[in-house]
Formats: structure tokens, C-alpha cells, sequence
């Protein structure tokens, strides 16, 4: 057994084949580090919930500001790797690629420092989506169970926060957010859909949300429900593919609605293991009776 040429073979199939994300190569953001800015980030929204740490409030102040320089200083470096990438990559017209290198650390500063200040009314609307939850749900007992049990709150919050990051232009590092929770909860939102408040997600596995959904106030969907595109092809990317949802709206379960011009009218109730191509009118009763009906 030669472990010498083992090893000499696995480092010549990075050259070959790349895959390895080295210093110096157009470095890529790192999964491991975003996560762990997640994680921070999650416990800015809801301290004392996701951490095991003595929280009082002599202590609340000492710990928050920690954190905030902590996630400041990770998050930085990786958005310049996300910059810095982007910008290498002669075949992605992202904005940030014209953006002089030597700029990149402090637009990426400056970007860390503005989500930072985004987090009260993150806070707010995620709060309110925990309301949803809990008024939504007759079996949840308190907010408290909700925010420490809950997949489809977890999926919420981690959306709101890549979006916020998604709005700012960020490249990559939304996805890493969101793939991970995708990962963890079974929940699938892209972090460039736009979703209103008091948003509610029961139970939650297997739920899809496209990249151009858009989706109101007060809307409560069940598990399995895809807000997808009627076309994957790759020169759709820059066209609305994906549905959107009005204020007022319930979707049951396995529901699937498809396409960009598909509009759901505020305060309709889509029946579960129903298939919608074509919009529907507010305060509508869609079943698969009625679309048989049809």
C-alpha cells in the first residue's frame, strides 16, 4: 500500500479537475464561517434561546456587542471573498465585478456594518412572523415553544436575514445561508423572494419558494407546497418564473403553483394536491374539484 502516491494522486486531481478552494485561486467564501455568522445572527434576533449562556441584563449588553464585532469581523472577510470572486469570474455580469479590488474590504465593512443595523427590524418582522405562527397553530402552547421548536420559524428567519443580505448585493453567501437551512429544516425559500409580513409555514417539509415569488401579508402555507417556475431553462433566469401570492392567502397541502404570470388574489384558499397554472381571483375556494370542474 502506497500512501505516497495515494496522496500525490488526490492532489493532482485538484489540478485537473479543481474543486479545491485554495488562498491565492479567486478564493470562495467559506461555508464553515458563514454558518457560524448565522449562528450569531440568529441569536442577535432571539437571545438566550439559541446558546447556552447566562443572559441577564448586566450581561446582555457585554455579550451583544461581543457578537456584533464578532460577526462584523468574520462576515467582512467572507463578503470580500464573495467580491473578490465574483469580480475574477469574467463570465457573471454581477455588478460587483467592475468594483476596483482595492475596494473591496471596505464595501464588504460597510455592507457588514449596514446588516448589523438592519437587525431591529429584522427582529420586528420576524417577530411578527412568530405571532403568525403562534396564532396560526392550535397546538403551539407559546411564542417561546415556537421560536426554539419550530422549522418553518427557523426557515423564515434565516430567509429574512439572506435577504436582507440578498438586497444589498450580496453574491453567494444569501445561497450558504439558505442552503443550510434548506438542509435542516427541509424548507427551501430562495433568498431573493420577497415575502410580506406575519408569514406562516406549518409543519414545513418539503416546501419550495422561487428565486422571483412574491408573496404578501398574513399568508400561511402547509407542507409541500412549490412556488416554482413552469420553465427551468437558463435564459429565464432574468424573467419572473415564479408565482405571486396576495395578502390573506392559505395554501394547503402539496399545493403546486407555477409561473411568473400565475397571481394567487388576496384572501383565496388553495386546496392541497391542487395544480395551479393560471391565476385565480380573490376570495376564491380553488379545490381539485373545481379545477376538474373546469
Amino acid at each position: 500500500m502506497n500512501i505516497d502516491k495515494m496522496i500525490d494522486d488526490i492532489l493532482c486531481s485538484y489540478e485537473e479537475y479543481g474543486g479545491a478552494n485554495l488562498v491565492g485561486r479567486n478564493i470562495f467564501p467559506n461555508r464553515e464561517n458563514v454558518i457560524a455568522v448565522l449562528h450569531d445572527l440568529q441569536s442577535l434576533v432571539f437571545p438566550g434561546y439559541r446558546t447556552a449562556e447566562f443572559l441577564d441584563k448586566q450581561t446582555l449588553r457585554y455579550i451583544t456587542g461581543e457578537r456584533v464585532h464578532r460577526i462584523i469581523h468574520t462576515l467582512t472577510h467572507e463578503i470580500q471573498k464573495a467580491l473578490l470572486y465574483v469580480k475574477c469570474d469574467d463570465s457573471n455580469p454581477i455588478k460587483f465585478r467592475d468594483v476596483q479590488l482595492s475596494h473591496c474590504f471596505s464595501l464588504a465593512e460597510k455592507t457588514a456594518a449596514s446588516l448589523i443595523s438592519d437587525i431591529p427590524e429584522l427582529r420586528r418582522q420576524i417577530l411578527l412572523d412568530t405571532q403568525a405562527a403562534f396564532d396560526g397553530d392550535p397546538a403551539a402552547k407559546s411564542t417561546a415553544e415556537i421560536i426554539v421548536s419550530y422549522p418553518g420559524l427557523e426557515a423564515i428567519a434565516v430567509y429574512r436575514i439572506a435577504h436582507a443580505l440578498h438586497k444589498k448585493g450580496v453574491p453567494v453567501i444569501p445561497r450558504i445561508m439558505s442552503e443550510y437551512a434548506h438542509g435542516k429544516t427541509g424548507i427551501d425559500i430562495h433568498p431573493g423572494a420577497v415575502i410580506g409580513e406575519s408569514f406562516f409555514i406549518d409543519h414545513g417539509t418539503g416546501v419550495v419558494i422561487g428565486e422571483t415569488c412574491i408573496i404578501g401579508k398574513n399568508v400561511k402555507i402547509y407542507q409541500g407546497v412549490t412556488l416554482g417556475a413552469l420553465s427551468v431553462k437558463k435564459e429565464l433566469q432574468d424573467k419572473k418564473r415564479h408565482p405571486t401570492i396576495e395578502d390573506n392567502v392559505t395554501i394547503y397541502a402539496d399545493a403546486t403553483i407555477l409561473g411568473g404570470n400565475t397571481v394567487i388574489g388576496e384572501g383565496s384558499t388553495i386546496g392541497g394536491n391542487t395544480w395551479v397554472t393560471h391565476s385565480v381571483a380573490p376570495n376564491t375556494l380553488f379545490t381539485q374539484t373545481c379545477r376538474e370542474a373546469q
